[in-house]
Formats: C-alpha cells, sequence, structure tokens
C-alpha cells in the first residue's frame, strides 16, 4: 500500500519518464524505418513517372537484352562500345515504357492478353518479330510454326530445367514485351491521331501551294565572300541576342576537360628481351618431338593440329608451308611487333577446305540417350525429325538441325578435328558443359593441298619495368602541373598533345576514343573536384590518361560566354547582309538587272527552276524558305530587291509561270497530309511525353 502510495504521489512525474521512454521508442523504431528508406532510396537507378526503379532491376534489364543481343548476333563476347549501346538501349526504353504507360493509365488504355496473342501467334504477326533469328524459317522469313515451337520448348513443364531453356524464355519474354509496348504506342497514337488531322482549308492551301510554279533567275553574294574583319559586332549586341535566345540554349549539367596520353607501349629493353628469349627457345622448337608441347607452353599462337590451306595459312609462311618439307624451320623473323619462326609438322594432306553439318543439341550429356539417337540415324531414321524433337536450339532444330556450310576454322577443334576427317554421312558426338551435340556430315567440299604448320610466336609487350616507368611519368606530370598554363607548358615538353572533351554529361559512357574512361567522367563530375584540378592518373586499356577540368557547366542555360562565339557569328553574317544589300541596291539603281549585279558583284546569274509554296530547296543554293515564299508572287520579269538569305544576299527574277492542270481533291489532299502526320506523329508525341514527363536519373552514381 506505501509502495502504491509513493507511485501515485510521484504520477505526473513518471507520466513524463514513461511518456519520454515512449517517444524514444516511437522515434527509434522511425529512425529504424528511415534508415531503410533512405538506403532504399539509394538503391534506385531513377524515378520515372513517381515509380521508383531499383539498381537490381535496371541491371537485370540490362542482362536480358545483352543475352538477346548475343542470341541474335551470334556473339559471345561484346565489345566496350556494344555494352554502352545496350546500356543505352535498355534506358531510353525503360523512360520511353515508363512514361507511356503512364499516360495511357490515365485514359485507360491497355493491350489484352488477346490482343498480344493474335499479333504474335495469330495471322497478323507483328513487323518486330521479323527480326527475330529463332522465328524464321530456313529461307530466312518469320514462320508462325517456328514460333509456337519455340513458345512450346521454353513453356515446358520440367523440373530442374537447365540454364539455356531459362536464357531462351527470357529471350522470348523480351520479345513478347516489346510487342506489348509496341501495341499500346501504336493505341495511343492512333488516339492522337484523331485530334492531329488536317481539316479543309489546310487541304486546300496545300493544294494551292502546288499549283504555281515559276522559273527564277538569280545573282548570289555568299557571305563568305567579305571578310569578318569589314564588320564589328559590339558586347552589348551579343548580351541583347543572348537574352532574346536565351531559350534555346537550356542545357544538362555538363563538363569539358582537356586531357593527354602516355601510350603503354614497349620499350627498347622489351624489343631486345623478346629477341633474346626466341633465341633461347628456338633450338628447342627446331628438334623437338613433342611440338605441341613446346609450343602451347610458349608461343602466342598455340598448336592445335588444325590444317593450313593456301588460303589460310599466315602470308609471311606460305612460299615456305607449301614448298618445303617435315620438320623445315624458318629463320626468327619480326614483323607486326612481333618476333616468330615456323616448322612444317606434316606436309602433302589433301583435305576439304569446308563440311556441311547438320546436329542435335541435347541438355544433357546422357549417354543411354545419345546412344540411342545415334543408332536411330545410323538405322536410317529421319534426321531432321529427331533434331525437330531432342534439339534445344530451336534456331537449327527447326531447319531439321542444319547448320550449314563451315570452314575448319570455323569450329571449335574437337569438332573440327571428326568432321574433316570423317567422311561424309558419318556421325560422331561432342560433349560440351552439361550437354552434348550430335553432328552429321552431310556434304564435304573437294580436297585441296594442305599442311599442318606449327609457330612460335611471342608479341613484343610491356614488361612491368616498362608500364611502372610510364605509370611513374603521368604520376609525376599530376604532381608537377596542376594548373592549366602549367599542363599546356608541360604537354609540350613531352611533346604529348593536349586532346578536348566538351559537353560530357554525367551519364556519358567514354571520353573521346578512350577504351575504359567512364571513370574519367565520374571524377569531372565529383563534388569534390573543381574547374582547374588535375585529376589522378587513369588507365584507360593502352595508355595512361591525365586530365584537367577545364569548363564547368551547371546552370538551366549554357552560359554567354560559352555562346558568344556562335551569336556573333550570327551577328556578322547579319552586319554583312546590311552592307552587301545597301551596295546592290546603290548598283540597282542605275542598272535594274541580274546582269549588272552580278558584274558588282562578281558572280554568275543562276537558276532555280519549277519553284512553288511547297518547294524545299532553292535550286542548287539549298534551304532558302524566304526565296520559295517569295517568287511565286512576284510580278514576272521584275527584278527584286536584294534579299537577305541563309546563305547570301539574293537578287532574284521569275519567268515561265506554269499553272497545274490538276482538280483538287480534298479527300485525297487530306490522306495525303495526314499520312505525312502519321510518320512524325509518333516521335513526336514520345518526345512530348518525355519533355513533360518526370523523369529523375541516377544512373551516374552506379556506372
Amino acid at each position: 500500500m506505501a509502495t502504491l502510495e509513493k507511485i501515485r504521489s510521484k504520477g505526473v512525474l513518471l507520466l513524463i519518464i514513461v511518456g519520454v521512454a515512449l517517444l524514444a521508442f516511437i522515434i527509434g523504431d522511425f529512425l529504424n524505418s528511415g534508415a531503410t528508406y533512405f538506403n532504399q532510396s539509394r538503391e534506385n537507378v531513377a524515378e520515372i513517372a513517381g515509380q521508383s526503379i531499383h539498381i537490381l532491376d535496371y541491371q537485370k534489364a540490362i542482362d536480358e537484352m545483352t543475352d538477346v543481343y548475343k542470341l541474335q548476333s551470334g556473339l559471345n563476347d561484346l565489345t566496350e562500345d556494344q555494352m554502352a549501346q545496350i546500356r543505352t538501349s535498355v534506358w531510353e526504353t525503360m523512360v520511353n515504357e515508363r512514361l507511356l504507360q503512364a499516360e495511357c493509365e490515365k485514359i485507360g488504355l491497355t493491350v489484352t492478353s488477346q490482343e498480344l496473342g493474335e499479333r504474335i501467334f495469330g495471322s497478323n504477326p507483328h513487323p518486330l518479330l521479323n527480326q527475330c533469328r529463332a522465328f524464321m524459317d530456313e529461307n530466312g522469313r518469320f514462320s508462325h510454326d517456328a514460333v509456337m515451337q519455340f513458345y512450346s520448348y521454353v513453356n515446358q513443364d520440367e523440373a530442374g530445367q537447365s540454364e539455356e531453356i531459362a536464357r531462351l524464355r527470357n529471350y522470348y519474354l523480351f520479345w513478347e514485351d516489346a510487342v506489348r509496348n509496341s501495341l499500346l504506342q501504336e493505341k495511343y497514337v492512333a488516339i492522337l491521331g484523331k485530334a492531329v488531322t488536317a481539316n479543309a482549308l489546310e487541304a486546300k492551301s496545300n493544294f494551292d501551294s502546288r499549283k504555281t510554279t515559276v522559273d527564277v533567275s538569280f545573282v548570289m553574294q555568299p557571305y563568305y565572300a567579305l571578310p569578318d574583319s569589314v564588320v564589328s559586332v559590339s558586347e552589348s549586341e551579343i548580351k541583347s541576342l543572348y537574352a532574346k535566345r536565351k531559350e534555346q540554349y537550356k542545357q544538362e549539367p555538363n563538363r569539358s576537360i582537356r586531357y593527354i596520353c602516355f601510350d603503354i607501349v614497349p620499350s627498347e629493353d622489351d624489343y631486345e628481351e623478346a629477341k633474346a628469349w626466341m633465341e633461347k627457345l628456338k633450338p628447342e622448337f627446331d628438334t623437338t618431338d613433342d611440338i605441341a608441347g613446346v609450343v602451347n607452353a610458349n608461343s602466342d599462337i598455340m598448336y592445335d593440329g588444325h590444317n593450313y590451306s593456301q588460303s589460310t595459312v599466315p602470308a609471311q609462311y606460305k612460299d615456305f608451308a607449301f614448298s618445303g618439307k617435315k620438320d623445315d624451320v624458318t629463320p626468327i623473323e619480326f614483323s607486326d611487333d612481333t618476333y616468330s619462326t615456323a616448322r612444317i609438322v606434316e606436309t602433302g594432306l589433301m583435305v576439304s577446305d569446308s563440311v556441311k553439318l547438320r546436329h542435335i543439341y541435347l541438355a544433357e550429356n546422357n549417354t543411354e540417350r545419345i546412344d540411342s539417337i545415334v543408332k536411330a540415324i545410323r538405322r536410317g531414321a529421319d534426321f531432321a525429325a529427331l533434331a525437330s524433337k531432342y534439339s534445344i536450339l530451336p534456331q537449327t532444330a527447326a531447319n531439321g538441325g542444319e547448320i550449314g556450310w563451315v570452314s575448319e576454322y570455323g569450329l571449335a577443334p574437337e569438332i573440327a578435328g571428326p568432321a574433316f576427317s570423317k567422311a561424309a554421312n558419318e556421325v560422331f558426338t561432342v560433349a560440351q558443359g552439361q550437354g552434348a551435340q550430335i553432328f552429321q556430315i552431310m556434304e564435304k567440299s573437294k580436297p585441296t593441298p594442305k599442311v599442318k604448320l606449327a609457330i612460335l610466336s611471342r608479341k613484343v609487350t610491356p614488361s612491368s619495368r616498362t608500364y611502372s616507368a610510364l605509370y611513374n611519368s603521368a604520376k609525376r606530370f599530376v604532381v608537377e602541373h596542376g594548373d592549366m598554363e602549367s599542363f599546356e607548358n608541360g604537354a609540350k615538353e613531352l611533346n604529348l598533345t593536349v586532346l578536348p572533351a566538351f559537353g560530357l554529361q554525367k551519364n556519358t559512357e567514354k571520353v573521346g576514343s578512350l577504351a575504359q574512361s567512364r571513370q574519367i567522367v565520374r571524377w569531372a563530375f565529383d563534388e569534390k573536384t573543381d574547374k582547374g584540378d588535375v585529376s589522378d592518373v587513369f588507365e584507360c586499356n593502352n595508355c595512361f590518361v591525365v586530365a584537367i577540368l577545364s569548363e564547368t557547366n551547371d546552370g538551366e542555360y549554357r552560359s554567354l560566354q560559352n555562346v558568344s562565339g556562335e551569336l556573333k557569328a550570327e551577328l556578322v553574317k547579319d552586319k554583312k547582309a546590311e552592307k552587301m544589300i545597301k551596295e546592290m541596291k546603290a548598283v540597282l539603281a542605275t542598272d535594274n538587272s541580274l546582269e549588272a549585279v552580278a558584274k558588282a558583284v562578281k558572280a554568275d546569274v543562276q537558276q532555280a527552276d519549277g519553284i512553288n509554296f511547297g518547294s524545299y530547296r532553292f535550286g542548287s543554293v539549298g534551304v532558302e524558305p524566304y526565296l520559295v515564299g517569295l517568287a511565286p508572287v512576284m510580278e514576272v520579269g521584275q527584278v527584286s530587291e536584294p534579299v537577305k538569305g541563309n546563305n547570301g544576299v539574293f537578287v532574284i527574277k521569275t519567268s515561265n509561270p506554269k499553272e497545274s492542270k490538276a482538280t483538287y481533291d480534298e479527300t485525297s489532299e487530306l490522306i495525303q497530309m495526314n499520312m505525312y502526320t502519321s510518320y512524325s506523329l509518333p516521335y513526336r508525341a514520345i518526345e512530348l511525353i518525355r519533355e513533360k514527363g518526370s523523369v529523375e536519373d541516377n544512373r551516374a552514381n552506379f556506372y
């Protein structure tokens, strides 16, 4: 009871204590959940139309498109440029799709599964499917049967499906998504097309613009005929024009750098060491019985026992290989930074240049199943039917397993060996990874003379000493040249060219042609990097790079300083035009003829025939819209006042007016105008959606 009274007497204090504890608990929980939220935010590569894109989802999309590209191209290894194109393509596709979907959701526009199925499996396949190699027949044309076979294969319900099936399923889903989004865009544009359409007044105006044509004689004095020094432009004039044009100069944040390259190339010592290495090894190469062992343990060119023909043997060994005898050896030769010597292993061979193969690619290396299929083939079973049933590669299975004609160089050694040594119609098997291939030789080309040649080669490459010396030189340059003037002078002393890279954006993949240079872009946009800072040394594939940040542009608009050159050029052109017009008017005041003007400006009288309001070009001069608009309404035979054009100042005279005999057909005119609109509307619609859409791009945080 005493305890209870004590608690009651301290009630207010306890309430405060409990309240503080509870608040601490709530705040702690909030902070923890907030930390999770912010961590998740940092893992988002973008936010498009209010929807967050997690880095893992973005990378998955890149991986899937990479797989599609490899399957489409038949390539296993992609270059840095190809991967950059894939990343850019994934980004552009993702932005366009998400923004379009957001717009379509507002009006309840969707693509049903029935519509999608009809354009994939129905009688009206979507044009995108024509690009899919897996959906083509043996003649390279789209095949409904191939689509159905592919779809059935990748959706088979089997436990423990192979990685190959999963990869092919992703390939199918990629094209399914592409068709779905294309159909959605087509629907959206179709709706817009009903609103953006020509009317009767526009149709009549368009017809009338082509009705009257005239031939035009003209004299042009090009702007380059006068030197820039004849006019002057003030800073205030440039500022005034900038104020008028400012909206044209919107920009994304960008950086400009200047950089030098220390090429990682061999030193004289590297050449001497490579030569000495070859000279030391050559006696063993000349006499050994284990040629493959010596070559494959030391040479840059492996010996796998394949045969050389007159067309495939290295050019410098052609005469030697086909005129010498077994075990003949060449002296050491040097070419293209490589020391090499060759030895004839076998001569007098007669082997086909190419073979025609077909195969069945099995997902598992199951000896029992392989033996069963091989026996069936040898007993006369239909190879094409077996390939269609068992092969996991739909591209060839749809064509009876046929690969086509291949050369020895186009095959792995374990396939080339039996393919070129066995007779036509023979069957052989090759294990590959978890699977296996059953091959049959369909045909062989006529045998031609071949030799087996072993080549011992050593390409001269920079040694670790050379590498370190070059790196130290680049590092020393960074330490000694910390500002723009010193940077330029230091490069000149070392006879290195300072290269510019303008307008780098935060997601620019590489600097100029420098491989693996994304790291330089990241440095340029680092918040710790200021204008005038010199970078550390970057290794970009085959060179060391040192850069200096020459310009930063983070404003919404390009600066006056940045665009003053082009503004000044425009003002110079305008002032030249004023001067030319004044001088031409003075000539015309005394002799109102084209010939007089031509003589005064030292030009020829030229011709532009068949000009009407619908003309795009003005004769051979190019795009001159003002002249195209003026000529059809001028009085025939009248010499015009001097006219300022895009390329120079003109004086024109019209002749030979012609009226078209065509009759006005409103329906035809409307169809033609709407058809033109339909070509550009999809692109214009997407551009407008992107311009108005909400896109937060955080790719630079990850790549």
